[in-house]
């Protein structure tokens, strides 16, 4: 699978998973779009997104964003009764979606959306296929970070 592109502009982030890149080695990524309902992009367009229990599933050759909570607007509409963790429909190709699922149920990986952004108008989701840490792995990665955080503190003294 190719890599994507970032979003470019900081300003075109809607929300980041952060836990993604402690609790996950990510191999690869791709960008997916969004079926969202009206209020859905509106509360997004202010930012009202969280993604940091949320995770992927695939159904049925069909993949779904769940648990990623979008809280609605005080301003919604009064005939709609807007669910914050509503399933969303994830727009992959074929070609993809087969791909994922043979990662997936035959060697072990998981799929986790690691940013939600606007590129063109329009949502999108970054999908990373990665397989879980184990907790010396995270240990490992925090005592990497805090020796190059301190290399560069000395570095800089000299």
């Amino acid at each position: 699978m190719a890599k994507k592109k970032k979003a470019k502009n900081p300003a075109d982030t809607i929300a980041v998973n952060r836990r993604a890149k402690h609790d996950y080695f990510i191999e690869d990524t791709l960008e997916a779009g969004l079926v969202l309902q009206g209020w859905e992009v509106k509360s997004l367009r202010a930012g009202k997104a969280n993604l940091s229990e949320s995770h992927i599933m695939l159904i049925d050759g069909e993949c779904f964003l769940m648990g990623c909570h979008i809280t609605p607007l005080l301003s919604a509409s009064t005939h709609i009764h807007p669910e914050p963790l509503r399933y969303k429909k994830l727009l992959l190709h074929k070609r993809e979606i087969s791909k994922l699922i043979g990662f997936v149920e035959r060697k072990g990986y998981t799929l986790v959306p690691l940013k939600l952004y606007w590129k063109k108008g329009l949502a999108k989701c970054l999908v990373g296929l990665a397989k879980g840490k184990k907790d010396y792995d995270k240990r490992a990665a925090l005592k990497e970070r805090d020796w190059q955080r301190n290399k560069a503190r000395i570095m800089r003294h000299n």
